[in-house]
């Protein structure tokens, strides 16, 4: 049986032994069929792999020139922003939505303030900008693609480690997010364990099955021997 004994050890397996498909099947399977994110969120280099707990970021529509309302976060240039990057955790992931596509949501300099505080990545719900910047820190950041307008005039943050959702995805504070080249996903924390473990599993038989079909077994064959396909 597969063990960590933190949070740690248990993201450092994740990245290297498991994959967003294998974890999709087993959610799948468990009847969660609705935890992928939208396809469009990408990581800015293929082999960008993100695991951690989410910090989810609340975003909204904001211009500067209505910011004088009656909510005082809004007389803030980037509302809770900076409060929310300030507040982030070891492997935490900031997990941003909200806004319009229209301008990024994350960038270079907040980025790096995450690495420093040893944030798991970002997630977000639109577009990222300095993208050099970002690949040279190498750090984990799924998004839309590079779009330099800036959010500073256009969106503010509202809340922060508050449950959020994206297409009906519900992401909540510490539910697990894993995403690399083919999508990201949301476990819920309730079920973590239980679906770490059976893909892990599964993972492992998609190896074996892998080398039968490569020494000449049948589609059929495999799948009944095996039962992974």
């Amino acid at each position: 049986m597969l063990t960590w004994k933190d949070d740690n050890e248990l993201f450092a397996i994740m990245k290297k032994e498991l994959y967003s498909a294998v974890i999709g099947d087993i959610l799948d399977k468990m009847h969660y069929t609705h935890q992928f994110l939208p396809q469009r969120i990408q990581p800015i280099t293929e082999d960008m792999v993100v695991a951690g707990r989410a910090m989810p970021v609340l975003e909204a529509d904001a211009f500067e020139e209505l910011s004088d309302g009656q909510n005082p976060i809004m007389k803030k240039q980037f509302g809770l922003m900076l409060e929310a990057l300030d507040d982030l955790k070891e492997n935490e992931v900031y997990v941003c939505t909200g806004s319009s596509p229209i301008y990024a949501l994350v960038g270079e300099l907040m980025c790096t303030r995450m690495q420093i505080l040893k944030a798991a990545g970002a997630v977000v719900n639109g577009f990222h900008r300095d993208t050099k910047g970002i690949k040279a820190l190498n750090f984990p950041c799924f998004s839309y693609g590079r779009y330099a307008q800036d959010q500073a005039p256009r969106g503010k943050v509202i809340d922060f480690r508050v449950p959020i959702e994206m297409d009906g995805v519900r992401i909540r504070p510490g539910d697990i997010i894993f995403g690399d080249l083919d999508g990201v996903l949301v476990i819920p924390k309730e079920i973590e364990t239980e679906v770490i473990q059976a893909a892990y599993e599964k993972a492992t038989g998609e190896k074996m099955v892998a080398e039968g079909i490569k020494a000449g077994m049948a589609a059929k064959a495999s799948f009944d021997k095996y039962g992974i396909m």
